[in-house]
């Protein structure tokens, strides 16, 4: 692996654990984290009460760049994903489901964007 992409490496999973910290502060219980399926992967997924939402975070130098990082092609991939996962749970018929993002730019904290895609 390049010095570059360890350096991205790292950068994501300080990210992901930011923003895991900052769920947590709200009451959310974080049920997964980077949960990998052939169809995409869900960078963190958390509960609070009857909802689950599927987060995807971005650590850019913008909130705007944070938002613009999503394409449509990600967003399906993470709804696939989340499919995926919400079919495995044996509650899933009185879950609401919500797709987030957590924008976590340089000294700020964490922007937790609810329905962002």
């Amino acid at each position: 692996m390049t010095l570059k992409r360890q350096t991205a490496e790292r950068r994501g999973r300080r990210a992901e654990w930011l923003a895991a910290m900052a769920l947590r502060l709200k009451g959310f219980r974080i049920l997964a984290q980077r949960f990998k399926t052939p169809l995409g992967e869900i960078d963190l997924i958390a509960r609070r009460g009857d909802l689950v939402v599927l987060v995807e975070v971005k650590a850019r130098r913008s909130l705007m760049a944070c938002h613009e990082a999503i394409t449509a092609t990600a967003a399906q991939r993470i709804e696939s994903a989340g499919d995926l996962w919400l079919s495995r749970q044996p509650d899933a018929h009185r879950l609401s489901v919500r797709k987030d993002l957590i924008a976590i730019v340089p000294w700020r904290w964490p922007r937790h964007l609810a329905n962002a895609f």
